[in-house]
């Protein structure tokens, strides 16, 4: 393994430690993330979604395609995350950023299995971010997905699927009084060599 690469691993294990110190310490979803988009003329928009896997390939989220998130990584595959932990140590903060990329069907179509039934029937029932005139209308629309797998297992729907960002940028940000925080960032080059260093709080 290069001086690079364990960089790389070295960043990955200390997202896992906090990560695990998060459970520990009690945080209400340690899984919550905020993920901030772009569009291609530079607006950019952010929410909450849950992190529901990450390894050494990035780190991955679901969502439908054809929602705002999935339109606008679509059209600029390039997303920031942020993970912010107050109840761990004095509150740690790690940002992510870095391209994006469609997981495998194989993947996807797994993960889709591993969830209620009731959540599966709501990813068809929702035209995600579209207008919905009102409640009704997506209860009916539940209703049918409710018809429609009656009796058996629910597939995924084809433009349901996940969303991998792979690192490139990689900040630790740990908290401290009178607003003296440490920060260590770690970041990829174009040839995938990485590199880290400390940060003015």
């Amino acid at each position: 393994m290069s001086q690079t690469d364990a960089l790389l691993t070295e960043a990955l294990a200390s997202f896992d430690a906090l990560f695990a110190e998060a459970h520990a310490a009690g945080e209400p979803d340690p899984t919550a993330m905020t993920v901030a988009t772009a569009t291609l003329d530079a607006r950019p928009s952010a929410r909450t979604v849950l992190l529901k896997a990450h390894d050494a390939r990035g780190f991955v989220f679901y969502t439908h395609l054809d929602g705002r998130k999935g339109r606008e990584l679509q059209a600029n595959p390039h997303a920031a995350l942020l993970f912010h932990w107050p109840r761990v140590r004095h509150g740690v903060q790690v940002r992510i950023e870095g391209p994006v990329e469609i997981v495998a069907d194989a993947e996807a179509d797994a993960y889709f299995a591993s969830r209620p039934r009731g959540s599966q029937l709501g990813a068809w029932a929702s035209k995600q971010s579209e207008t919905l005139p009102d409640r009704d209308t997506f209860e009916q629309r539940l209703a049918q997905a409710e018809a429609q797998f009656e009796g058996r297992d629910v597939a995924r729907p084809p433009r349901w699927t996940g969303l991998r960002v792979r690192p490139e940028r990689i900040e630790f940000w740990y908290g401290a009084d009178f607003r003296l925080h440490e920060r260590w960032y770690y970041e990829a080059d174009r040839a995938g060599g990485w590199s880290k260093r400390m940060l003015y709080p």
